[in-house]
Order: structure tokens, then sequence, then C-alpha cells
């Protein structure tokens, strides 16, 4: 192990004097201790006053609700991440586990974020009884769900793709999996990660409203936030407030896309693959004035360094441990167990455990539902299905082209960038009332145009990761397609496609998921005593919901799961086997 000497470091920071730069620098860092100290002081309350203040439509408390949901989002983000690299990296490396992992993520991106709430909100209540952080860490939890999963997607596929002539590099050295995976992996999947944390970041906005107003049996509480004065100023019919709550939307998203986002674009380009150097790259303005700090610089150095040093850390094993516990491996004779046998016993747990879960569910819903029911639900879920299909094609034909287009461009990416987190970010529900008019105006059919509603808050994650793998495709390679003189069609088929296409699967994963999820509230929308109700497996599991039927909410989200499963299955899964093996750079 490599030990730091700090001191010189805090030696070199107390002797740096600051330059003008630091005196533009210093105010903003202090400035954002100062919101999340004041942030984090109103999330240890008491439940009672928070219970006690109801959430009114005053605009002059929207810069405090706007923290309040922020700092919720960013947790949601720090756990997304946590989560991110562990699962996705346990899936990628792990065959086996993989084969349990990436079904159950499929599962888990379909289930209803309500679906969430109603089992975790207990939990949180009780593990922090009396305090306003129990609410608060099942707002978070909520608004996680709506933002891990494409980012697992997505590093789950980069991790799939590393280039090979990298990894034999790694071998060649000698770099151990801790290793490799902070050098080489990590840096590999950071541009596509990054602009998946923005579509998480913007994703999340639409789940904020249903995770800041929690209920528990009679009981209701409503959190501080955007997303529940959004909420209050909807059930008003306060179309002022309403105006209000996006305008500070637009601030907030605004706001973070320059003093997050955009220094991550920037320093996320240097990990891109290619021979030379870009001839325009991402900017950011306080990426520049940290690097032009000195003071600053000087007082971040050993937090650099620590994560340096950890990333090349090795664990040093003594040799008698590692020989011996290769000899009572061997007195074991485990490493004389056919691989074919592992795969066969893992295999049989899982069908195991899978039969006896569908069995038990089974039960429990012919009980209340019966199996004529069961059948109804399948056809309904066949509906749904086709406008999912429909949704992505049409979805695909508008944003890979417009993807390519920006993310080739770092300077109109820029200028994109805020504009498209904050159409990603604007809650699709405020839009179901002018659909449900119109349909109503002109006595349009239900099951042909409430179907849009289903991809409006989705169709994002293929822009957004079409956008990642342009703006990561190798310099060199469309320098040498030039050099060529491939343009036209041939351009999108050899060079372009072949690029982008496993970023492409991964956006497309996660927003057919997605629709799936929208289909419950896009299926059944409403506006005041008008309703409107689409033939699909959503609008089943709204009307399940809403009369309290259990045996039909279980049966309908797992039809929904196990659609979504085989479609992953017979579709995407040998879409990514097929980036894999033919589309890796090498």
């Amino acid at each position: 192990m490599v030990w730091i000497n700090t001191n010189v470091s805090v030696k070199a920071a107390a002797g740096a004097t600051p330059n003008r730069w630091d005196l533009l620098a210093l105010p903003l860092v202090v400035g954002l201790l100062a919101l999340i100290a004041v942030g984090g002081h109103q999330i240890t309350a008491p439940l009672e006053g928070v219970e006690a203040a109801p959430v009114t439509l005053d605009p002059w408390m929207l810069p405090d609700y706007a923290l309040r949901s922020t700092l919720r989002m960013l947790a949601a983000m720090a756990a997304s991440l946590v989560f991110t690299f562990t699962y996705a990296t346990l899936a990628a490396k792990s065959r086996r586990a993989g084969l349990l992992l990436i079904p159950l993520l499929d599962v888990l991106q379909s289930v209803p974020v309500l679906g969430y709430i109603s089992f975790t909100v207990a939990f949180f209540l009780a593990l922090f009884p009396g305090s306003v952080l129990g609410a608060e860490c099942a707002a978070v939890f909520a608004i996680f769900t709506s933002q891990a999963w494409n980012m697992a997607f997505s590093f789950y596929q980069s991790l799939r793709t590393v280039p090979r002539d990298l990894d034999e590099v790694a071998d060649g050295f000698g770099f151990s999996g801790w290793q490799r995976f902070w050098t080489l992996e990590a840096p590999f999947a950071a541009p596509g990660l990054v602009w998946n944390m923005m579509m998480s970041m913007s994703g999340g906005w639409f789940f904020v409203v249903a995770s800041e107003a929690i209920t528990v049996g009679d009981r209701t509480i409503t959190l501080p936030g955007i997303g529940s004065y959004l909420a209050e100023a909807i059930a008003q019919r306060e179309l002022g407030a309403v105006g209000w709550a996006v305008l500070a939307m637009l601030l907030v998203i605004l706001a973070y896309d320059q003093f997050l986002f955009r220094p991550l674009v920037a320093w996320a380009d240097k990990f891109r693959v290619e021979l030379t150097g870009a001839p325009v790259v991402p900017e950011s303005w306080l990426l520049d004035l940290v690097n032009r700090t000195r003071f600053l610089r000087a007082g971040l150095a050993p937090f650099g360094a620590l994560l340096g040093r950890a990333a090349w850390w090795r664990p040093a094993l003594p040799a008698a441990a590692v020989n011996g516990l290769a000899a009572r491996l061997a007195l074991l004779r485990l490493d004389r167990v056919p691989a074919r046998a592992v795969d066969m016993a893992w295999y049989a747990a899982l069908a195991v455990a899978g039969l006896y879960g569908g069995w038990s569910m089974a039960v429990f819903v012919a009980s209340g539902v019966g199996w004529s029911g069961v059948g109804t639900a399948f056809l309904l879920g066949g509906a749904t299905l086709l406008r999912v299909v429909v949704l992505i094609v049409l979805a695909t034909l508008v944003w890979v082209p417009l993807g390519v287009m920006i993310g080739l461009r770092p300077r109109l990416a820029e200028k994109v960038q805020p504009a498209a987190q904050f159409l990603a970010a604007f809650p699709a529900n405020l839009l179901f009332p002018v659909a449900v008019v119109a349909i109503v105006r002109f006595d349009l059919n239900p099951d042909v145009w409430l179907s849009p509603l289903m991809i409006l808050g989705t169709q994002w994650y293929i822009l957004f990761n079409v956008v990642a793998g342009a703006s990561a495709f190798p310099g060199d390679l469309t320098e040498a397609a030039a050099s060529f003189r491939i343009r036209g069609w041939q351009w999108w088929r050899e060079v372009m496609l072949p690029g982008v296409f496993p970023h492409y699967v991964t956006g497309a994963v996660t927003a057919s998921g997605g629709a799936w999820n929208a289909s419950i509230v896009a299926e059944a929308a409403s506006w005041g005593d008008t309703q409107l109700t689409a033939h699909g497996l959503g609008s089943y599991i709204a009307q399940a919901t809403a009369a309290g039927d259990y045996p039909r909410i279980v049966l309908g989200i797992a039809v929904m799961s196990l659609f979504v499963i085989l479609f992953n299955r017979l579709l995407w899964r040998p879409l990514y086997a097929f980036a894999e093996r033919r589309l890796r750079l090498a």
C-alpha cells in the first residue's frame, strides 16, 4: 500500500496565494456548501412540523422548494451511481450473475414508481420515527427508482464493449480487477454514463410529483418541493402557479447544467478512444475557472492525489496466504468441477426459484381474478406491446439522425444540452389535459391518440444515448471516412450507425421500459370530469389501482414484467450480443 504525505499538499495550499480567479471561485464554493448545509438542516426537522405547514402556492416559497427538490434528486443520483458501479459491474463481469441480474433489471424498470412507494414508505418512516428524515428517504428512494435503471444499462453496455486492444494492454501490464476497473473500464464508460446521468436527472422530475406526496393508510405527508407545489397547483387548477413551477424548474435545470453537467461533459471528453485530437472539444466556464485558480487547486490537490492512489491500489496478500488458499481449494477438488456442472446447478436454482414464485403468484391471482381474467390481461398486454413497438420505431426515426448531428458538433451540443434537459424534465402529465380536450373536441379514437402520451417522457432516452455515442465516436475514424469520400447512406450504414449502435440499444431498452411504465397514466387520462381510456395493460392496472383490487394489480404488473422480459430477451439481448461481437472498437 502507498501512503500519501498530505502535509506537503496542505503546506502547498497554505503557501499558495489566491489569485483573481480564486476570488471568483471561492464564493461559489462557499455558497454551494451553505446551500447544502441549509437543506441538510431542514431534513432533520420533526415530522409534525412538516405536516402542520402545508405547501402553499406563494411564488416566494419556490426558491426554498427548489432547493429541497434538487437536494433530493442529487442524493438519489449519488445512490444511483453506487448502484450502477456495483450492480452493472457484477452483471457484466459474471456470466452466471448476469443471467439473474439483467432480467431482474428488466423487471425493476417496468414496475411503476408507485409500486415502490407503497412498499417502502412504511419501512423508512419506521426507521426514523418522528423525524422528517424517514419521509425524505422514502422520497429519495422513489426518485432513485426513476434514475438508476438507465444508468445501470449504460454502464453495463460500456463494460461489455471495451476495446479488445485496451483489454490486452491491461492484461499485459498485469492490472488487478480493481486497477482495470478504475483506470480502463470506468473511464471508457464515462461519456455515456454522464449523458445518462443527465437523462436521469431530467427524468426524475416526472416522479418528483409522486414522491413528494407520501400516503400511508389514511395519513398523507407532503414534503416541501417543486413537485408538491406543482401537484397542489394542478389540484387547484391554478395555471399561474403551474407557470411559476415550470419557470422554477427551468432555472434549476439551467443551474445544475452549468455547475454540474457541463463540467462533467467537458471532463469526460478526455476519455474518448481515438488516435487524433478532436478539432472542437466541449468547454465549461466553471472547469476553466477552477483550472485557473491557484489557492483552490492547491487545496484540492490532496483529494486528487488520494483518489489517484486509490485507483492504482493493489492488495498485497502474503504469498503464504495465497498458497494456503490454493492448497485448500485443491484439497476440496473445487478447481476440478466442470464449468458445465456449475452452470447446470445455477440454472436449476434459478428455475426452481422462478417456478415457485410464479406458482405462488398464480394461486394468489387465480383466487381473486380467475383464469379468464388472466387471458384478458394478456390480450391487453398485446395491445400495449403494439403501441410500444410503433412508438419506439417512430422515436428512432426522429431522434437517431438528430442525436448524431448534435453529438458530432460539440458547440451545437452545448447550446442544445440545457434545452434537451428541460424538455426531458418537463412533466408530461401537464400535457395530458390538452390531449384529452383535443380528443374530445375532434372526436378522435382514444386507442390511437392517447398512445403518443406514452413516449413523451421516454423518447429522450434514445436521444441522450445516441448523442453520447456520437460524441464519443473516435475522431480519427471520422477523418478516415472523409478521406475515403464515404458519404450519404454509405456513411450512415458503414460508419456512424455501427458506431452509435451499442448506445442506441441502451437508449431503446430504457425507452421501451419507460413506455411500459408510462402506459399506466397515458392509457387512462383525465381532465376534470372528462375521462378517456384506451384498451391496454396500462389502463387495466390504473383501473385496478383505483378500485383497490390487489389481485388484478399483481396480475397486471406480473404480465407487464413478463412482456418486458420476453421483449428484451427476444429482441434487445440479441442486439446487445451483436454489438459486443461485431461493433466493438479495436
